[in-house]
């Protein structure tokens, strides 16, 4: 699973906004970081995630094969 577009074209646009992917055994998992002292706060309508972080907003199709999407520490995990 990719990072969704939205977070991937910020991620690479502002230097602050990094994206890890992570594998295990049993899922992946991405990591979206927003930067320094940034909390991510999310709400989900319908199949879109709505992301507030600082004073930015990103809105993204939640991918088909995502099984949760959530906030942790101030970022963003999406777990397939």
């Amino acid at each position: 699973m990719d990072a969704p577009a939205p977070l991937q074209s910020a991620a690479d646009e502002q230097d602050d906004i990094t994206i890890a992917r992570r594998e295990y055994e049993d899922e992946n998992v991405i990591t979206v970081d927003f930067g320094r002292d940034v909390e991510a706060h999310l709400d989900i309508v319908g199949n879109t995630a709505i992301v507030v972080a600082g004073d930015r907003q990103f809105e993204f199709e939640i991918p088909d094969e995502a099984t949760d999407v959530t906030t942790n520490d101030g970022m963003l995990v999406i777990t397939e």
